[in-house]
């Protein structure tokens, strides 16, 4: 069976699409550990995207039992750095938020929310993190 120009290309858009679909930086953050005034938040992130990503900031904010923020902070968590360097695809790094609260806190049962406000990527190239970035929770 003999296909014409657009079926071929029609059909290669169709299997190119699921691997455009999980393209993205996912990352995994970790439960809060609470240490004084202060917690501490893991984040996993592993480069799932076709090219490297030179850096990422992200803001972390902590969340207590009902929902009132009690703390945040905003980091470079890749590259921004010497000591950070760039992620290459297919590689997975950590990063290790420091949040200090805002005030004196007696709970230790707190919710971490990450979100990514820049991404660049190679060569200098900015992507929309609502869409190349997938946060997800660990279980606790």
């Amino acid at each position: 069976m003999k296909l014409n120009m657009r079926s071929q290309i029609g059909i290669f858009i169709i299997l190119l699409c699921p691997m455009l679909a999980t393209a993205q930086l996912a990352v995994t953050v970790t439960p809060p550990k609470v240490v004084g005034q202060k917690a501490i938040v893991q984040l996993k992130m592993k480069n799932q995207l076709a090219a490297k990503v030179e850096s990422a900031r992200a803001v972390c904010f902590l969340a207590d039992e009902q929902g009132k923020v009690v703390g945040h902070a905003t980091q470079w968590v890749i590259g921004g750095t010497k000591d950070r360097p760039a992620l290459e695809t297919g590689k997975e790094t950590a990063f290790n938020f420091v949040v200090s609260f805002d005030k004196f806190i007696t709970t230790t049962n707190l919710t971490a929310k990450v979100t990514f406000s820049r991404l660049v990527l190679e060569g200098g190239k900015l992507a929309d993190a609502s869409k190349a970035v997938s946060v997800k929770s660990a279980a606790k």
